[in-house]
């Protein structure tokens, strides 16, 4: 609330510097960018680190094992 009411009081004395025809995000928009930048580097890193600890083994094919089945058995039944 009290940076509110100090903003509010500077807006005022700010109005003779800000040229109407001229819009740019500022200090604000530029810390803004710059925290959701190193938020998603943080993020990024995070993530390839917990995709660094999983541990995956691959289920053999289905469509592979029964194109082998018929042929085990056939020579086994032989």
């Amino acid at each position: 609330m009290y940076a509110t009411q100090a903003l509010t009081h500077l807006v005022p004395l700010a109005a003779d510097e800000l040229d109407k025809n001229k819009v740019t995000p500022g200090v604000l928009g530029f810390l803004v960018f710059a925290a959701l930048a190193v938020g998603v580097w943080f993020l990024m890193k995070s993530m390839n680190r917990h995709m660094g600890k999983v541990d995956f083994e691959e289920a053999p094919d289905p469509a592979a094992a029964d194109e082998k089945a018929p042929e085990e058995t056939g020579a086994r039944g032989k």
